[in-house]
């Protein structure tokens, strides 16, 4: 396939029905990202000093923003771009079509986030030409995770190359000038409690993994799917989200949180309104319409990254994290992964929902720092 310099590159890669651990290995199913395209990086910085003030949801809400200001603008071009949640920020690869309004959006949401929370969002790109140049790889698969439901699966250090770059102190970006300009936040919601495991699984944990330089990337991966996949059986039994654990969360200080961030202020009377539909939405779940799209959520879930690093948010016995940990150990003992990893008892959600009909996705993250803290480990 030409990866070209074409916009609707990531549009049109065909969705692949396979199980993970096989497709990582199938080089052939992997494309190579155009060098025009740009990986686009937010994140909170020190984040894990907001995580431990008491500003995890916070944080991820932050993260989620971002995410659902580049979609929206994805959405008006009419593509789709691959994304990649962290917990505490988020990476894009994005064609040079939508890279302005790209960042005229997100740093517009820098500047919420400063005004009203007193967090730095980090906001940078770095031209694929130049992950290139630098000497890294960068190559992208679809993967089918649920009806209706793909994720990108991304292989090389690329990446990790730009969030360097992006997170050095001496880089330095030219923020666009911000005139008339609004932020489209809109489907962004935040409306569930934490997520309790589904029931008789004990703890929610939060894996990040990394290969060893000089490993082969794929080899390595696959092993640790393979790992996770004999120990906690396949990916809809070790979703850390189900539907009698779902609870929305219907009070005027959630919601109010929501619209700081969507609005850049609080709008009380858009609050009041947001709140009784929210009163309402309890009422909903309880139709066939309602109780389908909570089956759907389950489904589409972001509980798998793979972007040059595996993140993951999965439930289970503290026997089989047992097991994981003794497994990951052999492999950091013979060189082939670095990994962090983050128990909690509780994970947390938040959506973006254009409508309630398969147009819905939600980004997952363990309770108490979750990928923030795993992360931290490494």
């Amino acid at each position: 396939m030409d990866s070209g310099t074409n916009k609707f590159f990531y549009s049109r890669l065909p969705v692949n029905q396979i199980p993970l651990s096989d497709l990582l290995t199938e080089g052939h199913l992997f494309f190579t990202v155009p060098p025009n395209w740009h990986v686009l990086i937010t994140d909170v910085k020190k984040s894990t000093d907001a995580v431990s003030n008491g500003l995890h949801e916070t944080v991820n809400l932050v993260a989620t923003g971002s995410i659902v200001a580049v979609l929206n603008i994805a959405l008006q071009e009419d593509i789709t771009v691959p994304y990649f949640f962290g917990g505490d920020g988020a990476t894009f690869i994005i064609p040079p079509t939508i890279l302005n309004k790209v960042m005229i959006a997100l740093c517009i949401h820098q500047k919420n986030t400063a005004d009203n929370y007193n967090i730095l969002l980090r906001v940078g790109h770095v031209s694929v030409e130049s992950i290139y140049a630098n000497g890294h790889q960068l190559s992208i698969s679809k993967l089918k995770s649920a009806d209706h439901f793909s994720i990108p699966i991304v292989l090389g250090g690329g990446l990790s190359f730009a969030e360097k770059i992006i997170k050095g102190e001496d880089y330095e970006i030219q923020i666009p000038l911000l005139k008339d300009e609004t932020l489209d936040l809109s489907g962004m919601q935040c409306r569930w409690n934490k997520v309790k495991p589904p029931q008789n699984l004990d703890e929610v944990v939060s894996l990040v993994v990394i290969g060893c330089e000089g490993k082969k990337q794929a080899e390595v991966f696959k092993k640790v799917i393979d790992k996770i996949d004999k120990i906690y059986g396949q990916p809809q039994t070790r979703t850390p989200i189900s539907t009698t654990r779902l609870k929305l969360k219907a009070t005027i200080k959630k919601i109010s949180e929501e619209m700081k961030v969507k609005m850049g202020g609080r709008r009380p009377l858009l609050i009041l309104k947001t709140w009784i539909t929210t009163l309402l939405g309890t009422l909903y779940f309880k139709t066939k319409s309602g109780k389908d799209y909570l089956m759907q959520l389950v489904d589409f879930s972001d509980t798998l990254v793979i972007d040059g690093k595996i993140n993951t948010v999965i439930s289970g016995t503290t026997r089989q994290r047992e097991l994981l940990e003794t497994a990951l150990n052999e492999l950091e003992q013979n060189n082939e992964i670095h990994y962090g990893l983050f128990v909690s008892k509780e994970s947390v959600m938040s959506c973006y929902v254009r409508s309630m009909d398969n147009n819905h996705v939600h980004f997952v993250d363990g309770s108490d720092g979750g990928y923030t803290k795993a992360a931290g480990v490494l």
